[in-house]
């Protein structure tokens, strides 16, 4: 989970499937394959509490590359079959990240620090 260079945008996914997920996995594996294409695309997270809700957090860098995303055809057909055959419910939040940062644990100490951009650790304090 890295922190991207601000500002971007992070679409937020949460949505609870339904029983029948045939089909799922490998149209979320092709999915997967076909957004690192769309130039601006960052990354991704995703979460899931078996038998719970689902979150997956796209992370694009602007609004043209979450329509590029959005409008490709692919994906729309997936979109029709994620409503008709796996998804009880979802919602779908785009918001601009204004300031990003993240944590992540030394290797080999107890210490941990925040990672500023580039990976350069900085032991036991946060960075703005």
């Amino acid at each position: 989970m890295p922190a991207y260079e601000p500002p971007y945008y992070a679409v937020v996914f949460t949505s609870v499937r339904t029983a029948d997920q045939a089909g799922y996995g490998e149209t979320a594996e092709r999915m997967e394959e076909l957004v690192k294409e769309v130039p601006g695309f960052l990354g991704m997270d995703h979460a899931q509490t078996p038998g719970g809700p689902s979150i997956t957090v796209g992370y694009f860098r602007d609004v043209e590359a979450i329509e590029e995303w959005r409008a490709h055809v692919e994906h729309r057909a997936a979109q029709r079959r994620g409503r008709a055959e796996w998804y009880e419910r979802y919602t779908l939040h785009v918001a601009k990240v204004e300031r990003s940062h993240g944590f992540e644990r030394s290797r080999g100490t107890e210490r941990g620090g925040e990672v500023e951009p580039g990976g350069k650790v900085e032991p036991g304090g946060e960075v703005e």
